[in-house]
């Protein structure tokens, strides 16, 4: 058996967009007790992308001395032909599951380039997710409050507490419109809804993070500042959780949550469901 080493490089790879691949790399990978320096590489559909791939895994084999790993998905059999020739361990994360459905279903699989993401730009769905999208940056950070009634959710938490990834991934991957809002000094003081969140409360969630996670994220932003300090992060919170509690807005703690995590248990606790294209 092979020892453990302290790190390897990792590689997600796809003719798409390496969502899937990536996803389904952290779940693997996080059954291991080794760092991963992963490297992602998006749309490989040709030739000339594939060689310059590569020749970034035969550096990672010469520079390690030993094979680097490779989650990918591509579906064109003569580039994969090729990244199976590479130094490294791939792993093909649709290969079983399309072998899988053709033994059900007595079909023959027709690989197609981008498949996956074939979305015609004359369809209504293209055209919601693309409005998804502007609507939820329009709505960052509490850039404005107009509109709230369109909203499918309204994110709620304290500064750094991860609304604003999870407002643009639950965006782009659901096609939810989705309002994020960073409680400011004078609301921690006030330590009550807005007035025009009231008419909305059914679509309020709150995000919360643990004290010493918040402290961390805020001295990478601005180190030394009262902004970042551990007694201001953790009188936040303690107020913030506290209005939670007293108007029943259900919450979450994102601190040991990946942003795919934190989205899904929104969903799954909102009963909000995933706008798919």
């Amino acid at each position: 058996m092979q020892i453990n080493s302290q790190s390897r490089d990792v590689f997600y790879v796809s003719d798409g967009t390496a969502i899937t691949c990536e996803t389904l790399g952290h779940v693997v990978l996080g059954q291991f007790p080794f760092k991963a320096n992963e490297k992602t590489f998006p749309f490989i559909e040709s030739e000339e992308k594939l060689t310059n791939l590569l020749k970034e895994i035969q550096y990672s084999y010469q520079k390690n001395g030993e094979k680097p790993l490779v989650f990918f998905s591509i579906v064109l059999p003569e580039l994969k032909a090729m990244l199976l020739e590479a130094p490294a361990h791939c792993y093909d994360v649709i290969e079983s599951m399309v072998q899988r459905v053709q033994n059900d279903t007595n079909l023959i699989p027709e690989p197609k380039l981008q498949r996956s993401r074939s979305v015609s730009k004359d369809s209504e769905t293209y055209f919601d997710r693309i409005a998804a999208i502007e609507y939820t940056l329009a709505h960052d950070d509490g850039i404005t409050l107009k509109g709230l009634e369109k909203a499918d959710i309204i994110l709620l938490g304290v500064s750094r507490s991860g609304k604003t990834p999870t407002s643009l991934y639950m965006a782009m991957q659901f096609g939810l419109r989705v309002v994020n809002y960073p409680f400011i000094e004078e609301d921690i003081r006030r330590l009550r809804l807005l007035p025009e969140f009231e008419i909305h409360r059914h679509k309020l969630f709150g995000l919360t993070i643990d004290p010493e996670r918040l402290t961390q994220i805020r001295e990478n932003r601005l180190a030394g500042s009262d902004y970042a300090s551990s007694e201001q992060c953790l009188a936040e919170l303690a107020s913030v959780e506290a209005l939670f509690r007293r108007e029943a807005i259900p919450y979450i703690n994102t601190s040991a949550l990946s942003v795919e995590e934190i989205s899904t248990r929104i969903l799954e606790k909102s009963g909000l469901r995933r706008r798919l294209l």
